[in-house]
């Protein structure tokens, strides 16, 4: 692939979804350029780069044509290079491994998403330090700035993902462990050690990165100190199968490009 045509991907470096997209053009081996504007500018930059029509990363810039949206940017990634396939070739299991991915997509990732803003938003130390993980190093030491920026991403967060709702946290914690308990029943309906099949596939990939804010892998770039409801939360769940599982793949499989 010649230096002209290098993929572009506009990310959130800590975003579970962005993560997603991360993994799958790593997995492939395909070298490629990232982007990370502020959060919150990220909006104006996803509805300029895709015409209105998406408003939040990842977005793949590939080939001429822009992408929205982790699940559209695997499926393009395989048309690319399909192998390592993501996607199965046989009918059923390329048809499970898609629902199960649009399953995490859709009942997991935005509900983890929420709680970790509603938590973090609800705790002075721990919006600071989450805030000096999104400035750049030249401002990220200034108190000022850390305040203004503090400010600025629970405004964001309340308003965009609406965190600021006791009702929707609840929700989001019971929808975690319906994910979870979902998870468990696809490893034990298998090998146990992957979703669908016997190989590594994008059910596996997106269970993995939308889990990743509640695991914390080590391979993984959300490295946040929750504050202590979520870990009050988080805590219990470590020594169940589907946690561990998370913990393991991503040890097993999580690799940079090289």
């Amino acid at each position: 692939m010649s230096a002209q045509s290098k993929p572009v991907l506009w990310h959130i470096e800590i975003s579970h979804y962005s993560e997603k997209a991360r993994w799958a053009l790593d997995r492939k081996g395909i070298d490629h350029d990232l982007r990370a504007p502020l959060p919150g500018a990220h909006m104006v930059a996803a509805l300029w780069l895709t015409r209105g029509e998406h408003k939040t990363f990842p977005v793949l810039q590939l080939d001429g044509r822009t992408i929205g949206d982790s699940s559209s940017i695997i499926a393009a990634l395989e048309e690319l290079q399909p192998e390592p396939s993501l996607i199965p070739a046989g009918p059923a299991e390329r048809r499970r491994a898609l629902e199960l991915e649009e399953f995490f997509d859709e009942e997991l990732g935005p509900h983890v998403r929420l709680l970790g803003f509603y938590e973090v938003t609800r705790d002075s130390e721990a919006i600071d330090s989450f805030t000096g993980t999104l400035l750049p190093s030249s401002v990220a030491s200034s108190g000022a700035a850390r305040a203004v920026g503090a400010r600025g991403a629970s405004a964001f967060a309340r308003l965009r993902y609406r965190v600021a709702d006791e009702g929707a946290a609840d929700l989001a914690r019971e929808k975690i462990l319906v994910a979870l308990d979902r998870l468990e029943q696809e490893l034990d309906a298998g090998d146990g050690r992957h979703l669908v099949g016997d190989g590594f596939t994008v059910a596996d990939l997106t269970a993995a990165s939308l889990f990743m804010p509640l695991v914390q892998p080590p391979e993984g770039p959300n490295h946040l100190d929750y504050p202590e409801p979520f870990k009050r939360f988080r805590d219990p769940l470590r020594e169940r199968p589907g946690f561990r599982w998370v913990a393991e793949t991503f040890a097993r499989e999580r690799r940079p490009v090289t």
